[in-house]
């Protein structure tokens, strides 16, 4: 509740994807990719409103194909959260899709092509004032540094980006992101580590194909949180095999545990033992399910007996210390008279936490209104 973050931040430049600030202080982005058929607009359009209602900053959408491009305009039309427009091989669909008003275009150093097909590209964004990720990824390096260096090594995805920055650099534009993922762990964040001391504009992090929902967030919140506890990265995905609006939970999850930037409730909670006085478990999955609507930030503690919970509570916006028969209610840290029922925990819980919540947002609003 009162620990700010001691992370300092890697200093980097400025670029805007959309409406969304990203680099140089700004608050780190959370983004996700549809894995709906990019032609298919009602089911992409539906997929991309979810994963605004979690609170997604920039939606990747995969454009393949021509086709894709035309559907990729009609489902720009239909949504409010900045796209990324995600180019592979044929460059000129990076072209159309600027036309159509991509927001950022996703190109990959492994199979873009020559310098002559980057240079199109590059005039095309200058002139749709829109930026450009250099997406350099472990599974699709360039033929030649894989002769070269025979597998993918941080120094191979250094190289694939350098070479990139490089001609970007040459033909005077600087509105760009770069991201070196990898399925491993210790490649990505070598890697990350490599290209964070080489140039100073903007990292998208990840750990790519990093597997299904357990084991993916478990490896992407091993390697982000190494990088983002450095100070490297200004946006991020989490790559599951899974549904996106699982990616957006998870992102936000581990900025949050780091401190780095909070939406939504913290739940602190035991694991739970002989001690406890009530369901811990079930009481927190279930308020887990009922509040995911509430984006305030906040921290929640419910600890199931006296051992550790008034210490928690303390530290809480709210705060559950189980005791027998009835447990113990903490708001900001002071002990309220008023108690808990253990069998209606879950009920008055929730209708404490919402009105707690409602009222720190009008704070917040408040204090926008008056700086």
């Amino acid at each position: 509740m009162y620990n700010e973050s001691p992370i300092i931040r890697r200093p980097s430049t400025r670029i805007y994807v959309g409406n969304v600030p990203i680099g140089d202080g700004a608050p780190i982005a959370v983004q996700s990719m549809t894995n709906t058929k990019t032609t298919d607009v009602a089911a992409t359009v539906a997929q991309i409103h979810a994963l605004e209602k979690v609170g997604a900053d920039i939606v990747r959408v995969s454009v393949p194909t021509m086709d894709a491009a035309e559907a990729f305009r009609l489902i720009k039309q239909q949504v409010t959260v900045p796209l990324v427009a995600d180019i592979h091989f044929d460059y000129r669909i990076a072209l159309k899709v600027a036309e159509y008003g991509a927001d950022c275009l996703r190109i990959n150093p492994g199979n873009i092509g020559n310098e002559e097909r980057i240079r199109s590209v590059v005039e095309c964004a200058r002139d749709k004032n829109i930026p450009i990720r250099i997406g350099v990824n472990g599974g699709s390096l360039e033929k030649d540094l894989m002769d070269k260096y025979r597998e993918p090594t941080p120094e191979a995805l250094l190289e694939s980006a350098m070479r990139h920055v490089d001609i970007l650099d040459r033909l005077n534009f600087d509105q760009f992101k770069v991201s070196v993922k990898a399925s491993d762990v210790f490649l990505a964040v070598e890697s990350y580590r490599l290209l964070a001391k080489q140039i100073k504009q903007p990292l998208h992090l990840g750990i790519t194909e990093a597997g299904g929902m357990r084991s993916g967030s478990v490896k992407s919140a091993v390697g982000l949180g190494m990088l983002l506890a450095e100070g490297i990265g200004d946006t991020l995905r989490i790559s599951l095999a899974a549904d996106p609006v699982e990616e957006i939970k998870v992102g936000f999850d581990i900025l949050k545990s780091l401190r780095i930037r909070s939406r939504g409730i913290n739940f602190i909670a035991c694991p739970s033992c002989s001690r406890q006085e009530f369901d811990v478990i079930s009481t927190v999955n279930e308020l887990e399910r009922r509040l995911e609507d509430v984006t305030t930030a906040m921290d929640v503690s419910i600890i199931g007996c006296v051992v550790n919970g008034p210490g928690e509570a303390l530290v809480s916006h709210i705060g559950l210390t189980g005791s027998h028969g009835k447990s113990g209610y903490y708001d900001d840290g002071i002990r309220q008279k008023e108690r808990f029922d253990n069998n209606n925990i879950v009920d008055s819980l929730e209708a404490k936490i919402r009105a707690k919540a409602s009222m720190m947002a009008n704070r917040i609003d408040i204090s926008d209104t008056t700086e």
